[in-house]
């Protein structure tokens, strides 16, 4: 059985749990940007949007690569046609999502529940049909006609909070 109360080899002779309890938490420097319950919504995604969305993501990613043309077409071509075949296959089109985001990251639901700490979260960046939520694995597309014109604001700060973060 596994202990955590025991010192590790190689280590200070402190306990690990001793360790674990003595590095404070990161506070997000985002949670001053979002007032208390603003962003609360549903999104359920149509295959046009979603494709849309990861069409811009890949143009994004293939440019800061500096991947040339016809190269960068093909690859952008590609993981577009991969993320929209990935969407029909796990029927993402027939769920609602239900958003979260407050202060301590940015909970998802739908059917199960899942927490993205501020930690887990790159970037935010703005498309044309919405916001990208840019995770360390992964994306999470939030489309404009999902949120009020409050939260519209509310996500456009904190997007330029997270890029002034970005920046340091």
């Amino acid at each position: 059985m596994l202990s955590l109360n025991r010192a590790t080899p190689g280590s200070d002779g402190k306990p690990v749990s001793l360790l674990v309890q003595e590095e404070a938490p990161a506070i997000p420097q985002t949670a001053n940007v979002l007032p208390l319950d603003a962003l609360h919504f549903f999104v359920r995604y149509s295959l046009g949007e979603y494709v849309s969305f990861m069409w811009q993501h890949g143009g994004f990613l293939i440019r800061r690569r500096r991947v040339r043309w016809p190269a960068s077409f093909l690859l952008r071509l590609r993981s577009t046609l991969s993320a929209g075949l990935n969407f029909v296959l796990l029927g993402r089109g027939r769920r609602t999502y239900e958003f979260t985001i407050d202060e301590h990251g940015i909970v998802r639901t739908s059917g199960g529940v899942t927490l993205i700490e501020w930690d887990d979260v790159a970037a935010v960046r703005t498309y044309s049909r919405g916001f990208m939520m840019v995770l360390k694995r992964g994306t999470l597309p939030i489309p404009f006609r999902c949120l009020s014109q409050q939260q519209t604001a509310t996500m456009r700060d904190l997007a330029a909070a997270r890029h002034a973060l970005s920046l340091r």
